[in-house]
């Protein structure tokens, strides 16, 4: 039997209603009507909410096939919104061109300029920045554009390869004394890793 009707059938055996188990799920009687059509399924922590709630095991609920279909997407789901926010930080970069984050010396005072203001610094090091700048966009672009990309090289590397970017940047901006980029950039690297260990 699939999921929608086990579900239906172990809701009318409890003699709850489906708002009844809609609240007792804290979700909507939309989404509990949606499961028993057989339009989709809970996420995972609902499901062990339902298996609790209605007396049975999650392997009663689910057959084989659909706790793996529900595991992928789940798992899907959780990549795109990797994907989303890599890309995003790594586009954010661009700031660095346009807000003064960058200390320049004149005779006396420091001021704070973007980098496409930055002038009394040495040109290598400018093309440094906007070279590291160019490339982190880049490969912004790239994660977002490839969200649904199935290919495993490119699904392995490019977390990894955002973490590098961040700490990279980070340690360039901190080497040339660009303390307000370096810190920019680190509070990137630092939520990057946190998602990381959390995923």
């Amino acid at each position: 039997m699939e999921f929608n009707k086990k579900l239906q059938e172990l809701r009318r055996q409890k003699g709850f209603t489906q708002e009844q188990l809609a609240e007792a799920l804290f979700v909507s009687r939309t989404a509990v009507s949606k499961w028993e059509s057989g339009r989709g399924y809970p996420s995972i922590d609902s499901l062990k909410k339902i298996s609790e709630i209605l007396g049975v095991t999650v392997d009663e609920l689910l057959s084989t096939d659909e706790l793996v279909s529900l595991a992928e997407e789940e798992g899907t789901q959780k990549r795109h919104l990797i994907d989303l926010l890599f890309g995003l930080f790594d586009i954010s970069a661009a700031f660095l061109l346009f807000l003064p984050f960058f200390a320049q010396k004149s005779d006396i005072i420091i001021n704070e300029v973007s980098l496409l203001a930055l002038s009394l610094s040495s040109v290598f090091l400018t093309a440094v920045y906007f070279v590291f700048v160019a490339i982190t966009v880049v490969f912004g672009v790239l994660t977002l554009a490839m969200q649904n990309c199935k290919n495993v090289f490119w699904n392995k590397i490019k977390s990894p390869f955002s973490v590098t970017l961040s700490l990279l940047g980070t340690l360039l901006f901190i080497i040339s004394l660009q303390p307000y980029a370096a810190v920019f950039l680190f509070l990137f690297l630092i939520i990057k890793v946190l998602v990381i260990i959390k995923r």
